[in-house]
């Protein structure tokens, strides 16, 4: 159910992004331009409104720049595909936002003195980095692992209407929101490593420890 709540939503925002992409295509902007600008807004919106507790806006602008994960990817399909470098830069930035969302959601949380919600923040980010590792290893070694309920847009709006509600008011929001990214970012690495092992099962080994 998840999955296909996923993949419904994904189509409703793909019929929003394409004219825009086209837009911005038309005005000579590239995919790459895209992804720094929506990593240079997440970054904005979690260090400098998010980590001093300007949860609403911090929530609004991160989930917004975090969307600009959706049209770089249209771009780069409509305009012939993602290079080497866009692939290899959209995923770097990935990474950057990610750690800045979290370690500024971690922050403050750490003003306020939940120290249980920093530990589901600290959960999160460490599960995030191991959602994207273990995707980008089987890739490297020659296997998918394109499967999971938490996948990063997902797992950035989670957190992003956790933080609004709790600048709406509803204190507990965003501790909730947290261990139940927490808890589904540790189950997508699991189904992972799952999918992962059938298909190595069917390869020839290889080395390699790192």
């Amino acid at each position: 159910m998840a999955k296909i709540f996923q993949v419904s939503a994904r189509a409703g925002m793909t019929r929003v992004v394409e004219p825009v992409a086209r837009g911005l295509l038309r005005a000579g902007v590239t995919p790459n331009a895209v992804t720094v600008t929506g990593t240079v807004g997440v970054l904005v919106g979690a260090l400098g409104l998010g980590a001093r507790g300007h949860l609403v806006a911090g929530a609004l602008i991160v989930t917004v720049f975090a969307l600009t994960d959706l049209l770089d990817g249209t771009m780069a399909r409509m305009s012939g595909g993602s290079t080497r470098f866009g692939a290899f830069l959209d995923s770097s930035m990935d990474r950057i936002a990610d750690s800045a969302v979290f370690g500024a959601v971690a922050y403050w949380l750490a003003t306020q003195g939940d120290h249980a919600g920093v530990a589901a923040a600290l959960v999160c980010l460490a599960a995030g980095g191991l959602v994207s590792y273990v995707k980008a290893r089987a890739e490297g070694l020659g296997m998918t692992a394109n499967v999971g309920v938490a996948e990063r847009t997902e797992r950035l709006l989670i957190v992003g209407v956790g933080g609004l509600l709790t600048g709406l008011g509803v204190d507990p929001a965003l501790q909730i929101a947290l261990w139940l990214l927490a808890a589904v970012s540790i189950f997508t690495v699991g189904q992972r490593m799952v999918h992962v092992h059938r298909q190595a099962q069917k390869l020839p080994a290889a080395g390699g420890n790192g």
